[in-house]
């Protein structure tokens, strides 16, 4: 099992923590996902690969950088 960080710049409030959240549980391999508006970071582990992860905010206004 792998874990990533992820910083979301853009996700701020709970709309965009349910957007957020919503786009990454569809990655093919997640198989948790913990998102603190707070501190715009995504905790997420699975067999999910960066690639796809980084590839759920094609299209969005949502900035994922790798932590």
């Amino acid at each position: 099992m792998r874990e990533m960080t992820l910083y979301v710049g853009g996700m701020g409030c709970r709309r965009c923590v349910r957007e957020v959240t919503g786009r990454l549980r569809d990655v093919p391999g997640v198989q948790t996902v913990v998102a603190d508006s707070a501190s715009s970071t995504v905790r997420l582990s699975g067999s999910m690969t960066v690639e796809d992860v980084l590839g759920a905010f094609d299209g969005t206004t949502f900035r994922p950088d790798l932590v």
